[in-house]
């Protein structure tokens, strides 16, 4: 299984230029949907083991809201975009304006907003990330679904078979005005992704 080598500090700042790259691409498409201005920001990329996931987003046993999809095309592998489920609701009320119910739950309409917000940031990483590395890569319908975080991964691991045991994590900040709403953006290449993906980029691998 390709592992990467340690990666050097510019090595990095490609991911994070791509990560960027995207971050543009989805701020101009929200903002066009959204019709008022929305910038966003990438301040962290970095590459991590598997089982590190939950730790990242609060723990296996945090309550989390995730959208998740298959990539498929000449490097395949598994996306997921994580939200606490306070950072899921300042992002309906603070950047899209949606009046929330008290009770905590979710309507159709709050849910199908936040599926098209990570169908729009999915779409528009993995484009990016095409484009560098001139690899064929689409999404497929996303899906979402509230639960702990341990349980979302476990889930994903069985609706789409092995994953990669790395991933590479693109940390996200929303900004519209003075608000602010972080994301966490993971890109799970199939085993036998990572390899074709950092070798695209010119990375050593072993």
């Amino acid at each position: 299984m390709d592992t990467i080598k340690g990666l050097a500090d510019y090595q990095l700042d490609v991911l994070k230029e791509i990560g960027n790259i995207g971050a543009g691409h989805a701020a101009t498409a929200l903002s066009t949907l959204l019709d008022k201005p929305v910038d966003m920001l990438v301040p962290k990329v970095v590459v991590l083991p598997f089982e590190e996931i939950p730790d990242i987003v609060g723990g296996a046993e945090e309550v989390v809201l995730a959208i998740f999809l298959r990539v498929v095309g000449e490097a395949p592998g598994n996306m997921f975009f994580i939200l606490n489920l306070e950072s899921a609701r300042n992002m309906l009320s603070k950047l899209i304006g949606m009046d929330l119910s008290d009770n905590g739950d979710y309507s159709e309409l709050e849910l199908s907003a936040l599926n098209e917000i990570g169908n729009i940031l999915a779409g528009s990483y993995l484009s990016s990330l095409a484009d560098f590395t001139r690899l064929t890569m689409y999404p497929t319908v996303p899906a979402l679904a509230i639960d702990m975080a341990g349980a979302i991964l476990s889930y994903g691991l069985l609706q789409f078979g092995e994953m990669g045991d790395q991933a590479l994590l693109i940390d996200t900040k929303f900004l519209e005005g003075s608000e602010e709403v972080q994301g966490h953006f993971f890109l799970i290449p199939d085993p036998e992704s990572f390899g074709k993906l950092f070798a695209a980029l010119g990375v050593e691998s072993l």
